[in-house]
């Protein structure tokens, strides 16, 4: 942990609305909030953290951007979100102690630059994990519902004008639903199935119980358990350990007609494998909003499947994401300034 400070030099990395800006001075005002919005790239959208990337400064002005992200103490953004801006911001300024990432799978990023080890340990890194739960939540249960309500037969039938014989839809209140990953997103995702009936399981490597959850799972026993439930929602982070995490294995192991939500990271799931078990039924619905690699290749079978749905990595923008995240760095900031813990610490082993 960094030594207490009494005042520290924030500098805004990424396009940030003014707004925003004076949020973090007013809710901490031991910062100052260095920014200069004509030498960060315009947002496309809502939280469009990397910005246009057809706006290109001119050589003073990436001067100009340098300068002010080497003066600073700590940064909110990642440099353009590029990880070799990073490292050499960090080969610059040795008095950087801290970066707050945009994503809540910030780590990868820090990863990516490959820092040296006296950096890591010197400089403190978080991500915004925690911000994205409530949307990617609502995602997880729509994916689910969808699946049990049969949207893909329901969408066919009404493509064609079909009225079928009656049939039965699943109800969520009957259902065992498996949160893989018990972070910030699958709290959420807990609180969310819980509220509407579900037997809720989850997975942790601490048999503590956790609150709302009736099963504490080992995530090296999924492939055990996964044929006694009817849903499995994924939001771990993509690292060394969770990748392929839902392999082949678990999926040999899922009764026909399982449900599967992925909000985390699309590493964390073997696509292949999902695909035989999407042909064999036994994964019977699978709403994705994370792939292995993004974009998704035109070529994946994924697009066209008939039981699954494509979400292009977006379930979690919102509009008040870059108040959300705003607050959290003011948060965090405060913490660090008086002595704090800070919250959201990327572990710089596993990079998550």
């Amino acid at each position: 942990m960094p030594e207490q400070a009494t005042s520290l030099r924030a500098v805004i990395a990424v396009p940030l609305a003014e707004e925003h800006c004076r949020l973090i001075e007013q809710l901490e005002p031991r910062l100052e909030v260095v920014r200069d919005h004509s030498l960060t790239r315009p947002m496309r959208g809502p939280a469009d953290w990397s910005g246009d990337p057809d706006w290109v400064r001119s050589p003073a002005q990436q001067a100009a951007f340098d300068a002010m992200v080497d003066s600073a103490d700590v940064l909110f953004g990642i440099p353009d979100v590029a990880p070799a801006a990073l490292a050499r911001t960090v080969a610059a300024n040795p008095r950087l102690r801290w970066v707050m990432t945009m994503a809540a799978g910030g780590g990868s990023q820090i990863k990516d630059a490959a820092l040296p080890a006296d950096a890591l340990e010197r400089i403190v890194f978080t991500t915004s994990a925690g911000v994205h739960g409530g949307p990617l939540a609502e995602f997880a249960v729509f994916g689910v519902m969808a699946g049990a309500k049969g949207l893909p037969r329901l969408l066919a039938d009404q493509r064609t004008r079909t009225w079928p014989d009656r049939w039965e839809m699943r109800q969520v209140d009957e259902m065992t639903v498996l949160v893989v990953g018990l972070g910030g997103i699958g709290s959420e995702c807990v609180r969310r199935f819980r509220a509407l009936g579900a037997r809720v399981w989850g997975t942790s490597r601490s048999d503590h119980p956790v609150d709302g959850v009736d099963r504490i799972v080992a995530p090296d026993r999924i492939a055990e358990v996964v044929g006694e439930v009817d849903a499995i929602v994924v939001t771990l982070p993509g690292t060394a350990q969770t990748h392929h995490l839902i392999d082949a294995d678990v999926f040999a192991n899922a009764r026909p007609g399982t449900i599967l939500a992925s909000v985390g990271r699309g590493t964390v799931i073997d696509e292949a494998a999902l695909l035989a078990a999407l042909d064999d039924g036994r994964i019977g619905f699978a709403a994705m909003d994370v792939f292995e690699r993004e974009p998704l290749a035109a070529s994946s079978p994924l697009w066209s499947h008939p039981n699954v749905l494509v979400s292009p990595h977006t379930a979690a923008l919102s509009s008040k994401e870059e108040e959300r995240i705003a607050r959290r760095f003011a948060e965090n900031a405060t913490r660090l300034l008086d002595g704090q813990p800070l919250r959201a610490v990327v572990d710089t082993v596993e990079f998550y």
